[in-house]
């Protein structure tokens, strides 16, 4: 049981607010080595603290691959119930998402929430959720990951997961009420996000004499503060992961009055829950549909290189072809920050190097053959 990383974090994660203690575990063999392992645990940690908690500890074990039942084994599973006794935490989070029946055992075994890394990423679309498609969006992932783990045993985990009308209850028939309740729930959600789509190709007609350039990346590469910064807006950008679910769109300024529009994105990460990569389709869809990405990579991050292979990754299973995605390293003022020779360096923070990339946005636009017309010159025939 160790606790790097999380013992120098914990105060200042909980000043000012309430914070569960936390656990975090994962397992590491032939497939992952114990550093990632232990990198994959320092993102854990970041979730675990934009979700409310603090890390307090964190357990590593050895193994060729998680335990079917358990996740990890007897010997650990032993540990975690008393070192989670000891350090009075309250959430055991576990790196890998976890099965209905490794929730169900884990609960049985262990005195406090067992949480895994995809229910706490949900928890966190569901804090930031503001807009009618986000929140639709996000309750629909909830309810599926939800769904197969709904236990007429598991009243809490029902609460902590489903909230609200959907916690299962006791006796087989409550149970049984409380599925068919969530099934026609996920219908009329489904239902609502094929309006809000029809909606948003509607509001896409209108876009077709401008070129499209939408921002992606890793979660927290400073896409926010670089929308901000090559439109003029204002949107709120955190220090957090996740701090941008729902697309914003703004004119970009500074390309000699050339009718180009910038929109900002939901960040990747790795192990997104299926869930809810397939209920944000609809805004995924913008990615795929326009012009240009622009790919922001944190070259502060000592993890660019992975963080950037995880987003082409994502770009790639999307159908992106690698000609219309310029990569971009932010926070090149960082103590630290390295960006690879002959590639576009910037900062959101201070403006260096956005001029190069205005530049080059223009530029790339041109060379694909997307017609970047003037503000108010009328439409092509």
């Amino acid at each position: 049981m160790g606790e790097r990383g999380a013992a120098g974090r914990a105060a200042g994660s909980a000043a000012g607010r309430k914070t569960e203690k936390a656990i975090l575990v994962g397992v590491f063999g032939r497939s992952l080595g114990r550093a990632e392992a232990e990198d994959h645990l320092d993102e854990l940690e970041r979730l675990v603290d934009t979700a409310g908690g603090v890390a307090v500890a964190r357990a590593l074990q050895e193994r060729e691959s998680p335990d079917p039942a358990t996740y990890v084994g007897k010997g650990k599973l032993k540990e975690l119930a008393e070192a989670a006794e000891a350090m009075e935490a309250g959430w055991i989070v576990f790196d890998d998402e976890l099965t209905p029946s490794q929730t169900r055992n884990l609960e049985k075994e262990l005195s406090v929430q067992v949480l895994d890394r995809a229910n706490v990423i949900l928890s966190i679309f569901a804090s930031r959720a503001r807009t009618r498609e986000a929140m639709t969006q996000v309750e629909l992932a909830r309810l599926q990951y939800l769904l197969p783990r709904l236990t007429g045993a598991q009243s809490g985990l029902a609460q902590q997961r489903g909230g609200g009308a959907f916690r299962a209850g006791g006796g087989e028939k409550k149970l049984e009420l409380d599925k068919r309740k969530i099934r026609r729930r996920i219908a009329t959600l489904k239902d609502d996000l094929e309006k809000i789509e029809k909606s948003r190709n509607v509001r896409r007609r209108h876009l077709r004499n401008v070129a499209t350039v939408s921002l992606v990346g890793y979660t927290n590469a400073g896409k926010t503060t670089l929308f901000n910064r090559l439109s003029s807006s204002k949107e709120l950008a955190e220090d957090r992961l996740f701090a941008t679910l729902d697309a914003r769109h703004a004119r970009l300024l500074g390309v000699g009055g050339r009718a180009i529009v910038v929109s900002d994105t939901v960040g990747f990460l790795r192990k997104l829950p299926h869930a809810l990569v397939a209920s944000f389709r609809s805004t995924l869809k913008e990615v795929e549909e326009a012009d240009l990405l622009v790919h922001v990579v944190d070259a502060s991050s000592p993890h660019a290189d992975e963080q950037r292979r995880v987003a082409e990754e994502v770009l790639a299973e999307m159908g992106v072809p690698a000609d219309r995605v310029l990569l971009a390293y932010n926070k090149t003022d960082c103590v630290g920050a390295v960006a690879p020779a002959g590639e576009i360096a910037i900062s959101a923070v201070s403006g260096a190097g956005l001029a190069d990339l205005r530049q080059s946005i223009v530029a790339r636009l041109l060379s694909l053959g997307v017609a970047v017309p003037l503000l108010g010159a009328p439409p092509p025939e």
